[in-house]
């Protein structure tokens, strides 16, 4: 079996999610080739090696660029904050390597449109990480649209709701910066569901939106000596910061082929942790899904007899469905870990054929261009009009 050596960018939250799906996808997609995990690397040397220890990384490092030119790496994986991912690509588009970017894509349409070109121009393959197009569920939601099992498509619903920042004394991290994260709720939660709209239903056309920030000043982050994965961060210092970013962004949507959309994405409802749900209704039937059930689908079908009715809940863990015959009999669940190694799986074996992995970076830059649209459409107070 070829073996492709990875370097990771990044290392905490998605560092960690990436680490564990590269060591599992050998257990459990036969594709031909085996990831390894060669050389982590981040801005802090002391907790870059933490990572390097926990996650199962040969090497750890601090400068990015030395890295992404060594010839034992094949594959570049882009897991830092979104103003790094378009250098990063570029740069290791020019070495030859092979890139795997999260998401958000990038923080500007210019920089999507930058990136885009540079993987084209070295004819590298290229993917960006939204990870919830891998649920089972997800799948067999786009396979009974594609199919035209839920006829014509009329509505497109979809929020993505949290409530990690909502304390006032949380600090400013880079999620909270405009210059590093792009937006905020808008940027990290809003691009997983405009993904998920334009996979399942197609190309928005138009939108229009608005967007508030609670919380307008917040204590200045102050960087352990311990490496933290989870969603939370040391207490600030004394020293307080403007929030530049929207905590929650609503905006409506025209699809090119009619749809309607509504979007919402905060992190600011309370109680919610990671709800993730979508909706889309059709002239023959719907589907619903909620990521805090992703095992199960909701399917109502139009033509089933008057007397029956209703929505069915579908579990989503039989061989037939989309990844599942890799891993556990049927009714045996898997997890939001699982999503990153069926997402690995897709792009190695890529490699491995000569394919182009799906979602690519064209892919990225269109969810970029809505983004952008919701942003001009907040500042001018009206209808954008997509690219």
């Amino acid at each position: 079996m070829k073996r492709i050596n990875v370097a990771m960018i990044g290392y905490k939250f998605m560092g960690k999610a990436h680490s564990y799906a590269l060591g599992a996808l050998p257990f459990f997609f036969k594709i031909g080739v085996e990831p390894v995990r060669k050389v982590i690397c981040g801005r802090h040397e002391n907790l870059v090696k933490q990572a390097a220890d926990n996650f199962g990384w040969e090497e750890c490092a601090t400068d990015w660029r030395e890295v992404v030119k060594r010839r034992d790496i094949d594959v570049v994986d882009i897991a830092s904050p979104p103003n790094t991912h378009a250098e990063i690509a570029i740069a290791a588009a020019a070495a030859g390597k092979h890139i795997f970017c999260e998401k958000p894509f990038t923080v500007t349409v210019k920089e999507a449109e930058q990136a885009l070109a540079a993987v084209r121009r070295a004819g590298v393959k290229h993917m960006v990480g939204f990870n919830y197009r891998r649920v089972p569920a997800v799948g067999l939601a786009k396979s009974l649209i594609a199919s035209g099992r839920l006829g014509k498509i009329y509505h497109f619903r979809a929020v993505y709701l949290q409530d990690w920042i909502m304390d006032p004394s949380f600090p400013r991290i880079w999620k909270l910066n405009r210059a590093v994260a792009g937006s905020g709720a808008h940027h990290e939660l809003g691009s997983h569901i405009i993904d998920l709209a334009q996979y399942l239903v197609g190309p928005i056309a138009e939108v229009v939106g608005t967007e508030q920030t609670f919380i307008k000043r917040r204590p200045a982050e102050v960087v352990g000596d311990k490496l933290t994965t989870m969603l939370t961060a040391d207490k600030g210092s004394a020293k307080m910061e403007d929030v530049d970013v929207d905590d929650a962004t609503i905006f409506l949507a025209r699809f090119a082929d009619g749809a309607l959309g509504t979007f919402e994405a905060t992190r600011f409802a309370s109680g919610r942790r990671n709800h993730n749900r979508f909706e889309v209704n059709g002239s023959k039937g719907s589907v619903v899904f909620d990521l805090e059930d992703m095992n199960r689908l909701l399917y109502y079908n139009a033509d089933d007899p008057q007397d029956v009715q209703g929505f069915r809940t579908v579990q989503v863990t039989e061989g037939c469905h989309p990844y599942l015959s890799a891993w556990w009999p049927p009714g045996h669940a898997i997890g939001y870990e699982n999503t990153f190694v069926n997402q690995f799986a897709d792009f190695f074996r890529a490699i491995a054929e000569g394919t182009q992995p799906t979602p690519d970076f064209a892919e990225g830059l269109e969810n970029q261009r809505v983004l952008e649209a919701v942003m001009q459409s907040v500042a001018d107070k009206k209808w954008v009009r997509i690219g």
